[in-house]
């Protein structure tokens, strides 16, 4: 009986959500090759995407937004430096020349605060009382309409072992800093913000890897109260945030999807084939309004992460750097409808791109000297993106010399094809024929004059991030049985 009024109130709530769902994109730029702002802005404009999300607030990308009339989210990482009400306020002050002019909607705070906070309760608290005085601050100026202030969070914040949504429940640790978070977004009509990334969902619950689609093709299913059905990890972790919102007493507030990808590299399964799979079932959901058994008919705005990708994010999740839609040259991986419309397109090409010569750099096969073959393997690795040759990547399948080549060559890119870069005390040489291997590719990247900015000041995408270390050592031990 209980279980029936609480699905009521669900249905009912859900039914005052009217507005149509919306699709944006992430745009982070920890790349060695990216792409400058007034190019993004321009392959928003003609895929016609109408909401972003940048990993910053830095001047020279709000800047780019001006006048583009795309709804802009922002991220704040290092929350420190707006603590305190002075501190928020001269936030707001040097910002709100853009709040208008650039269409800023929203600003996340941190990167899964109460993920870090199930281990540090004083972080914690300090974030949750700068959400707090950031809204203060950005509605005493007249802007808290407009822009809503809010923390993204993963399953991390959700009670463990979940078997189905209805079982859902914020975790026992944070109940009541979440609860005193709730309050505020509630008091602000703010959103609550969820990251959905289905091909670690289903690795993580060990689902049948069919269940991360849409368009699941296997019998598998979770089925729960009511005679519930669910038939993708979607929209199973969503109506899990809808259950636990109702726990906690705020049945009607509004969830967005604040990341959701798919991986082209890094993982196995993570493939272009898949993620345009991937894309083809959800946009379109996303775009119907079709909504979840917990809310049905209800929009569900979602980004999609995300634009490009990062050869500069940690290599402990070597997936982490390829969840990009397009290469950091600016060219599309797969097809990729981002209105919804379900068509069969790439997406535009990113205009204005140069690349370097097509020069590669190559292990010249020379073995004399195995410690220093291996010493030179490590450093190319530590140094640059090897997380293609991570199991399951698309160059996993490669041979010993084929490896050595590969990282040398990723460095010798990372550094604008300097010839110097390609020593590697003797053992590397320059080419001309392209090595690349069935899948996979050896690229050639853009030239020096794509770079524009200095992304420092994002601050700390990835507080809490373990070094790249442990994927050294992982890709040490593949050299290892790749080395007869």
């Amino acid at each position: 009986m209980v279980f029936n009024v609480i699905l009521f109130a669900a249905f009912f709530l859900a039914s005052n959500f009217v507005a149509d769902a919306t699709i944006g994109i992430n745009w982070g730029r920890h790349t060695a090759q990216r792409l400058v702002p007034a190019t993004v802005v321009d392959l928003l404009l003609q895929n016609k995407v109408p909401e972003a999300r940048i990993y910053t607030s830095q001047e020279d990308i709000l800047k780019a937004f001006v006048g583009s009339r795309i709804n802009l989210t922002l991220t704040i990482f290092n929350i420190q430096n707006i603590a305190g009400i002075n501190l928020a306020r001269k936030w707001v002050q040097e910002k709100a020349p853009y709040f208008e002019s650039a269409n800023i909607r929203r600003v996340y705070l941190g990167s899964h605060v109460f993920r870090v906070g199930l281990t540090d309760k004083p972080f914690l608290h300090m974030a949750i009382d700068t959400l707090e005085t950031l809204q203060y601050a950005i509605n005493e100026a007249g802007y808290g309409d407009q822009i809503k202030v809010t923390f993204p969070h993963t399953e991390s914040v959700l009670n463990d072992n979940l078997t189905r949504p209805s079982d859902a429940e914020f975790n026992e640790a944070i109940k009541e800093e979440m609860a005193r978070t709730l309050r505020i977004l509630k008091q602000n009509n703010a959103p609550f913000v969820v990251e959905v990334f289905p091909i670690a969902d289903v690795a993580y619950h060990n689902y049948d890897p069919e269940f991360a689609f849409i368009d699941n093709k296997s019998p598998f299913v979770i089925r729960d109260i009511n005679n519930t059905i669910y038939t993708n990890v979607f929209e199973f972790i969503h109506d899990c945030f809808v259950w636990a919102l109702i726990k906690a007493g705020v049945p009607g507030m509004e969830i967005i999807i604040g990341q959701v990808g798919w991986p082209t590299d890094g993982f196995p399964g993570a493939n272009a084939s898949t993620a345009e799979r991937f894309f083809k079932g959800l946009l379109p959901y996303v775009a119907s309004n079709k909504g979840t058994p917990m809310r049905p008919g209800a929009p569900i705005h979602s980004y999609v992460h995300a634009l490009t990708d990062e050869n500069k994010m940690p290599y402990y999740y070597p997936f982490a750097r390829h969840w990009g839609i397009y290469r950091s040259n600016g060219e599309p991986k797969y097809k990729i409808d981002l209105t919804g419309q379900g068509r069969d397109i790439y997406p535009t090409k990113a205009k204005g791109i140069m690349h370097m010569p097509e020069r590669w750099c190559v292990f010249n096969e020379d073995t004399t000297d195995t410690q220093k073959v291996k010493k030179k393997f490590d450093e190319a690795c530590t140094r640059a993106d090897c997380t293609s040759l991570a199991m399951g990547g698309s160059c996993s399948q490669l041979t010993f010399a084929q490896n050595m080549s590969y990282a040398f060559n990723m460095y010798f890119q990372a550094n604008f094809q300097d010839e110097e870069a390609c020593n590697f005390e003797g053992l590397g040489k320059v080419v001309t024929a392209d090595p690349s291997v069935g899948g996979c590719v050896f690229p050639v990247e853009v030239v020096r004059g794509e770079q524009e900015g200095d992304v420092a000041a994002e601050g700390s995408r990835l507080y809490q991030m373990p070094s790249c270390g442990i994927f050294v050592v992982l890709v040490s031990m593949l050299w290892a049985l790749f080395y007869d």
